[in-house]
């Protein structure tokens, strides 16, 4: 635990795993771009939503269990795994589009493993907070949490199309599993300590069902929820796709991809501040 009464930002422990969110994050928006890209590339509009949903889907479907997992394993635990085998399906799909052009047998597959271990790993690296600073602290890294979360969707972009325009699909897939190695070795670094224990249901589906139950019984989170998932359903579908085919119908390429997602997320950090 960082010693009582030191800054957040001044603790080296809880900037290593800031920085490990912030190259993950980083990461995501690099494959997220690149398989849409891809998929624009290979097939018509309807099947680049079905591999942006073959994406989502597990991680909408599983993100609850994804908490429980971290709960039974320890969520440091949880977030290494995660990330090394991040790294490794993007590694392994960069070697396949080297071999062969990127097409929906390659791109669905690999949508439907990275939408899974996102939804492992996204519950844990989230729930280390509170196992690396003091309590009067968590407030300030969320905070942090967030401008990294800006940061990456500024920057990612950026660099997901530069990655796109000079060497393809194979060089951005390569470079977002590059990221997700540095995130894995800086999160082999921080040092985590245990919280106060709290007793468990005795299996995972009734912690699952608990957690459920508890959503749907709360009188604010239950909504929350629900217009959460509509807002998100009617924005960042569409925007996702569209932006790709659009950049493609008018021939701005990759580059210009990139730019106009990386101004979304500017917008969203002036906003927000």
């Amino acid at each position: 635990m960082a010693p009582r009464g030191l800054p957040a930002y001044r603790d080296t422990n809880v900037l290593r795993w800031l920085a490990a969110y912030t190259a993950s994050v980083t990461g995501d928006v690099v494959y997220f771009l690149a398989l849409s890209w891809s998929a624009t590339r290979a097939a018509g509009p309807s099947q680049v939503g079905l591999v942006i949903a073959a994406g989502a889907l597990p991680r909408a479907v599983l993100m609850l269990g994804g908490g429980v997992v971290a709960d039974r394993f320890g969520p440091r635990r949880v977030a290494v795994a995660g990330d090394a085998t991040r790294c490794v399906v993007m590694l392994a799909a960069a070697a396949a589009a080297l071999l062969i052009s990127p097409n929906l047998w390659l791109l669905i597959p690999v949508a439907l493993v990275f939408g899974v271990v996102d939804a492992v790993f996204m519950p844990a690296v989230g729930a280390l907070p509170p196992r690396i600073t003091a309590p009067e602290q968590l407030a300030r890294v969320q905070g942090m949490r967030g401008l990294s979360i800006r940061l990456s969707n500024a920057v990612g972009p950026l660099l997901a199309g530069v990655v796109l325009a000079t060497g393809g699909a194979a060089a951005a897939l390569a470079a977002a599993g590059a990221l997700f190695a540095v995130s894995l070795a800086l999160l082999l670094t921080v040092r985590v300590s245990p919280l106060a224990p709290i007793p468990q249901p005795a299996s995972a589906r009734r912690e699952l069902v608990d957690g459920l139950r508890y959503i749907r019984r709360h009188r604010m989170l239950a909504p929350l929820v629900t217009v959460i998932g509509l807002s998100e359903m009617c924005f960042s579908g569409p925007v996702a796709a569209g932006l790709v085919l659009l950049a493609d119908e008018r021939g701005w390429g990759a580059a210009g991809m990139g730019w106009i997602a990386s101004a979304f997320s500017v917008g969203a950090a002036a906003a927000a501040l």
